[in-house]
């Protein structure tokens, strides 16, 4: 149940805030250096990290989910303990994830 809601509130995630920064990064190189400027500097800020790392999450989370559901579909996985060993991989996958990308964009 658990990978369920967090698939769904991924989804809505990527789809609600996503959109809001990547519409909002078109619009400040649409209108220009200063623009752009002001954009980056949030982007570039601590909160703006911690959205933009929420935003690795919620990807790195459905994605992990959406394997594991199209394994599903494919007819094997169903075994309670089987399902309930790849909806923990599957949660834990995402974080891990998020931590590898995050630390090779810091350290890099």
């Amino acid at each position: 149940m658990a990978v369920s809601i967090l698939h769904r509130v991924s989804g809505d995630g990527m789809a609600i805030i996503g959109l809001g920064v990547l519409l909002w990064w078109l619009g400040s190189l649409a209108s220009g250096p200063e623009a752009y400027e002001s954009f980056a500097g949030h982007a570039g800020s601590w909160y703006g990290t911690i959205v933009l790392i929420g935003l690795t999450w919620a990807f790195f989370t459905h994605m992990c989910s959406g394997l594991r559901h199209f394994v599903l579909d494919l007819g094997a996985g169903y075994e309670l303990d089987t399902n309930r060993n790849w909806s923990v991989i599957s949660m834990v996958g995402g974080v891990a994830l998020t931590v590898a990308f995050w630390a090779f964009i810091l350290l890099a």
